[in-house]
């Protein structure tokens, strides 16, 4: 898909993590992404099956972790607006 592999992709995501002073690898994008995903109403399925391919939706349900109180009570706020 691009012309450089993993090691260059990783060098240039440091760079830019670098550059704003934080330390960021590719998997911290994947898991930006799966997130941000997720937490925009995407089903679990979608994210778990097309952008992280997991085979299982167990592995994709602890890859995104858990959700903090703070987050549940800005969810349960915008159910209820």
């Amino acid at each position: 898909m691009f012309p450089f592999g993993y090691t260059r992709a990783r060098e240039i995501v440091q760079n830019a993590g670098k550059m704003i002073n934080v330390n960021l690898n590719p998997h911290d994008l994947r898991r930006h992404a799966a997130t941000y995903a997720s937490r925009s109403g995407v089903p679990i399925e979608i994210v778990s099956k097309i952008i992280l391919r997991h085979a299982n939706l167990s592995t994709t349900q602890r890859y995104l972790g858990k959700v903090s109180d703070t987050e549940a009570i800005h969810w349960i706020d915008n159910l209820y607006r």
